[in-house]
Parts: structure tokens; sequence; C-alpha cells
């Protein structure tokens, strides 16, 4: 695989740049046909772990190992978490135990900060040597003996959290994070780990974050691909001035892109990659994560569940009413670059959020759905209305695969889900 301009080997799975490997292939699939085929065949395993279980079988189990974080980032929803929720080294243990047995082989850890328990994690990627973890961490707690064991485990990935320059780094993260975060980029570059940067743009960032320059550094630096996540006012105390316009949002859209393109490059961009990932993949079709209380969420941003992983199994979760509403109602659009229902279709998220009999789990600060929609409204008209016109500029395969896929995906839930859809 091309990595930064150089020829890299990638080893079998599980490793974590095997893991690179194959989010290069599910976000670039050009048709179903790819789409099923990329790696091992591991679509298609889904597939039959799906039908022979019952449930969507998602590709990707994100896990809070704690809600505790050694920052209070501006912005970000952990630093109004309660602190003290951890899941036991145990439970941690049992929920991969049942994720083998469905077939589910990659862990990525958020947070909190991740990397508070280290100690648990090596444990758990030394016993689970068939799973690849990843855990998006701010970094400072990565030095040389961490990653040397990294080195030595071969499974575990880390996406290092980065907001651009040192002062917007700084900014929204503590004075002296951003050295302490490119720091560790050298520790990782100097072993020949293959980590992601991760960054969450904003109205006060955004032109950093899709700037050559900065990209180009991250590269340089030793990252083997990137993360990108829109700021999504989460929380009944979110700061709304950090939402982009739709301008905004085109802007950074349009110069991934291109830079993608360009450097043969991979780059993850939520929520403007709904192109490649053909909308919204949470609640099981994708990806599914559990909150440092147990809570079985749709996706790390929406805080809202009707099952805890302490009182029912990670199958029966997967089963539940919430996340057959949620996968019923997907996709929440017909435009794939209106993925979100958080953000594009806020009406989305009250309708499934009532009708799947869903509670708030933000912690400390809970909000109903139709409070956090409230918010997205407006902003969700502005880019409807630019969407629109960025699908018709799109490569050819992508608007016309995208009814295929959607065909797929009902064919998909029918044998998952036991019902049938038509689109």
């Amino acid at each position: 695989m091309m990595i930064n301009g150089k020829r890299e080997e990638i080893p079998p799975f599980p490793h974590h740049k095997a893991y690179v490997y194959r989010s290069k292939q599910f976000f670039t699939a050009k048709g179903v046909a790819s789409h099923l085929t990329m790696g091992d065949f591991i679509t298609l395993k889904e597939l039959y772990n799906g039908f022979r279980h019952k449930c969507s079988i998602p590709r990707v189990l994100l896990i809070d190992p704690t809600s505790d974080c050694n920052l209070r980032c501006k912005g970000c929803w952990s630093k109004d978490y309660e602190s003290g929720h951890n899941i036991s080294y145990e439970k941690f243990d049992d929920i991969l135990n049942q994720a083998e047995e469905l077939g589910i082989m990659d862990c990525l850890m958020t947070g909190g900060e991740p990397l508070l328990r280290k100690d648990d994690i090596i444990k758990l990627c030394r016993k689970h040597n068939k799973m690849t973890f990843g855990a998006f961490t701010n970094a400072t707690l990565i030095d040389e003996e961490f990653a040397d064991v990294m080195a030595e485990l071969g499974n575990l990935n880390v996406f290092i959290s980065i907001e651009g320059t040192q002062e917007q780094t700084d900014f929204r993260r503590g004075e002296g994070v951003y050295t302490k975060a490119i720091k560790a980029m050298d520790i990782l570059r100097e072993r020949n780990i293959g980590f992601a940067f991760s960054a969450c743009y904003h109205s006060k960032n955004y032109k950093t974050i899709a700037s050559d320059e900065f990209l180009d550094l991250m590269r340089a630096k030793g990252a083997w691909f990137g993360w990108l996540f829109q700021y999504i006012p989460v929380g009944s105390t979110a700061d709304t001035s950090l939402m982009c316009t739709a301008e905004e949002r085109s802007y950074v859209h349009k110069k991934i892109m291109d830079y993608c393109e360009k450097q043969d490059y991979v780059i993850v961009d939520f929520w403007n990659n709904g192109h490649l990932c053909f909308g919204c993949i949470g609640a099981g079709v994708g990806f599914a994560h559990i909150n440092a209380k147990g809570d079985m969420e749709p996706c790390a941003f929406c805080h809202y569940s009707d099952s805890n992983i302490y009182d029912v199994s990670l199958k029966e979760a997967l089963r539940s009413k919430f996340f057959t509403t949620f996968r019923e109602a997907q996709p929440f659009s017909d435009n794939p670059l209106r993925p979100c229902p958080l953000i594009d279709n806020p009406q989305a998220i009250i309708d499934v959020v009532k009708a799947g009999g869903a509670k708030s789990t933000h912690l400390a600060n809970p909000e109903s759905a139709e409070e956090l929609a409230g918010k997205s409204f407006e902003r969700a008209k502005e880019w409807e209305e630019m969407a629109a016109d960025l699908f018709q500029e799109m490569p050819e395969y992508n608007r016309k695969n995208f009814p295929k896929f959607l065909r797929y995906f009902a064919f998909k839930k029918g044998i998952t889900d036991g019902r049938r859809r038509k689109y």
C-alpha cells in the first residue's frame, strides 16, 4: 500500500496496519461487487453472521473504557460527563468475547481518554490477538515505553487528536497539548507504527484542517491516514458558535476530496463521506457504540439508548427496539451527502428516539432529542440546498452506484432484521 509516497508492506490481519488498508478499501469501494469482496471477503462474512444471528453485525464496535479524561477540552462532551464510570476489565473482556462470537473483529476505543486504562488495554490486546484495536487519544500518555509495547503487540493502533496549529490545538485542549501530540507522533514514526491523526473541525479552524500545509505536516509526521469529525453540538451546554455553516462544510468537503485524490491518501471525513460509505452506518450497519456506563448507542455522537450491556447480551442490544427502529429509518436522505440524523436530518432523530423508546444517555447534561435537533434545523436546511448541488458534481460512479447500494442495504436488512424493504 502506498503510504505518504512510500510503498509499505501490510502485514496480514489482525494487525493495525491491516486496519488502515481495510479502511481504504471500505471508503474507496466503487461498486457493490468491490464492497462485497474487500479484504478476506469480510462483508460477505458479516452478511452470513447477520443472517445466522438475526441481527445486523457492525464492522466496528466502539467502546468507552472510561468516562474520565486528563484534559478539559472546550466543546467536548466528555468534559461534562459524570466522572468515574469505567467498564471493568472483566466486563470489557466479556464484551469482546461476545463480539468475536458474532464475527466482529475491530474494536475502537473512545472516551474519555482511553489510555487512562492503558494497562487493561494492553492485556486485552494480548488476549484477543485475533482482533484489531484502536484508540482515539489526546496522546499525552504516549511515551517510548508504551510505543515499544505497541510495536510488540502489532494489533493496537492510535488516532491522535489535534486541532490544527499549536495555537488552535492549545485553544481547545490546553497549553502544551500540541507539543505533546507532535512528540507522540515522532515516537510512533520512529517505530514505523501506522497511526492516524484525528481532527475536529469547526467554525474557527476549518480552513487550517483542510489546508495542504496541515495535511502535509500530518503525513510528514508519519500519519498513515486521518479522521475528520465535524463539530456536533451534543449536550445541553454545547457551544453552538463552533458549528460550521453550509459554506464552511462545503469548503472542507471539496478541499479534502481534492487532497485525497491528489495524494492517494485516506481521510475519513465524517460527515462528508456519506457518498463513500453510502449513508449513515450507525446502529450496527457499520458500527455501534458502548459508553462507559454500558449503554448501547447507534454511534459515539448519538447519546440515546434503550439497552445496556450489563442487562442484555451484545446480540440482544443489537436487536433492540431502538436499534431496529433506527435501521428501519436508514437511509435518512436520498442524498448521501446528507447522511446524519443529528445534523443533516434533525427531525429524524426526534422520530427514531420517540418510536424506539430511547432515553438520553448524556450523563451529566442530558437533553431530549427535540433539544438536540433544535440546534441543527437551520443549518440542516442550508446544507440540504448546497448538498444537492454538490451531489451532482460527484463522479458518475458515486451517483449511479448509490441507488444500487440502497437496494443492497435493503437486502441486508431483510436477511438480518427479518424485514423486507423497498427503495
